[in-house]
């Protein structure tokens, strides 16, 4: 019982220090992230698919790569773990903007009449904790989340370029 309060402070500040994280990726991307939640929004099975499908694929890949270069010595180990710390680097920027569109839907849905930073505070918050839950936010909504978001990022990615708008 004594390890389990530390534990449970130490999560709740992990997940207040993730607020300023997306509120500043929303402000430095706020076109892709708004076309991502438009598109978690409007089709959120197909995100959750494709991001599922993208996500596995690709982490794969750089697991394979990244496996087969702890097996070799000299210049093919440089030669293998470069394109598996590029597949990597990659799944964690779509993971980081997909999350930030997953948090302003959550926020927009939570707290409709408030400003963008406020949804972004309630969004994070609320999305945080929910995945600190023991077994069902590690297991369940922080992979739902997660793959939703990047589903909805890659089907944004192949779009065809619309002015997506704000609800203010």
């Amino acid at each position: 019982m004594n390890e389990l309060i530390p534990l449970l402070a130490t999560l709740v500040l992990l997940v207040l220090l993730l607020v300023p994280f997306f509120i500043v990726i929303g402000a430095l991307f706020p076109q892709r992230v708004l076309k991502t939640q438009a598109n978690i929004d409007l089709m959120p099975g197909r995100a959750f698919t494709v991001g599922l499908v993208n996500f596995l694929f690709f982490f794969a890949i750089a697991l394979v790569l990244f496996i087969l270069a702890d097996k070799t010595d000299g210049l093919l180990k440089g030669l293998l773990t470069i394109p598996a710390l590029l597949i990597a680097g990659l799944l964690s920027i779509g993971l980081c903007l997909g999350l930030a569109g997953v948090v302003n839907l959550v926020g927009e849905r939570v707290a409709p009449g408030q400003s963008a930073w406020q949804r972004s505070l309630w969004g994070t918050l609320l999305l945080g904790l929910a995945c600190v839950v023991p077994l069902v936010g590690w297991f369940l909504v922080l992979p739902y989340a997660g793959w939703v978001g990047i589903g909805g990022l890659v089907i944004g990615l192949f779009q065809p370029s619309r002015p997506v708008l704000p609800k203010e």
